[in-house]
């Protein structure tokens, strides 16, 4: 349980990072800019796969801060481009 909650946080840590690189009017809350973070470090982690192989038996890589706020970045650019 405290994985989850931990990892929801870090989800807002990077959902606001990315919200502060890219800003907009994107009129989400605390609860979406912590999915957005989450989402974004998983389109990081097929990016980081690209590069290198992650560890055996692992779906995808750790994306790390870098290129989850890098993922976070590009969802808030689909989600702007597509949305409206």
């Amino acid at each position: 349980m405290l994985h989850l909650l931990w990892m929801f946080i870090v989800g807002i840590i990077v959902g606001a990072i990315a919200r502060w690189i890219m800003p907009g009017q994107e009129n989400i809350g605390l609860v979406m800019t912590g999915l957005l973070g989450i989402a974004g470090s998983f389109v990081g982690g097929f990016i980081a796969r690209l590069f290198s192989k992650p560890a055996d038996g692992a779906l995808v890589h750790p994306a790390g801060l870098l290129l989850s706020v890098v993922g976070a970045v590009l969802l808030l650019y689909l989600w702007g481009h597509f949305a409206h």
